[in-house]
């Protein structure tokens, strides 16, 4: 797993490239962790090159999303893979995560 993060006016989008499971969430939470430490409110996930989430990447992208959730903060998740997609919703994280096509509707949703 690779985590590319880019700055974008108040947003920090992370892309993750790869695999989001029981070895790698360690390393994701530790840098969302570090974001919200910061003070960070707006956290996008890019996940077009995200190949498998777990339930331990599925409790990461969670804790974000309740932790900013409390902070006045918001979580958007965009460009899904059909498969990470089914992920989201077997779990039911998209009906309270929410879930856009592309990283600029994401932005979008952000402001």
């Amino acid at each position: 797993m690779k985590i590319a993060k880019v700055e974008k006016a108040d947003v920090v989008c992370l892309k993750i490239d790869g695999r989001l499971d029981a070895k790698t969430a360690s390393e994701a939470e530790a840098t969302v962790k570090g974001l919200l430490k910061e003070g960070r409110r707006k956290l996008l996930f890019d996940l077009s090159q995200m190949e498998y989430i777990s339930s331990a990447g599925l409790r990461v992208i969670l804790m974000a999303f309740k932790e900013l959730r409390v902070k006045q903060g918001r979580v958007v998740l965009c460009s899904l893979t059909p498969y990470v997609k089914e992920i989201f919703d077997v779990s039911n994280f998209s009906t309270i995560i929410p879930i856009t096509d592309s990283v600029e509707t994401g932005l979008q949703q952000m402001r």
